[in-house]
């Protein structure tokens, strides 16, 4: 079993790979039994997301985590759920609508590298 946070920096990396656009990551431990951590970012259209969202399966594969994604009928947020790490990958205008960031304000932000910016 990979090692949570080396299994977040690898999900980063493949978001910054494909040029997903404002890479944050929220410590969920304290606030839900849902997830152990949230990865979000987002995409300008919606081939972006699907392709954010299959670089982010192969990493998680070749890590051996088991994975499951939700939302790829209409490609507008995509869900990654990599054995409690969810990575959720936004169309632009979806994630300003739902906003997980507010929503979940009372987690804490785990700073990420990424060499796109």
């Amino acid at each position: 079993m990979v090692e949570s946070k080396q299994l977040i920096q690898d999900i980063v990396d493949a978001c910054d790979d494909k040029r997903a656009e404002n890479i944050v990551v929220l410590d969920m431990n304290e606030l839900t039994t849902v997830a152990e951590y949230f990865v979000i970012c987002h995409a300008n259209n919606t081939r972006q997301v699907q392709a954010i969202a299959r670089e982010v399966k192969d990493v998680v594969v070749e890590n051996g985590v088991d994975v499951h994604v939700e939302g790829t009928n209409d490609s507008k947020w995509i869900v990654v759920d990599a054995d409690g790490v969810l990575c959720h990958i936004f169309h632009r205008d979806e994630r300003l609508y739902y906003n997980l960031e507010r929503l979940w304000g009372d987690a804490t932000q785990i700073p990420v590298e990424v060499s796109h910016g």
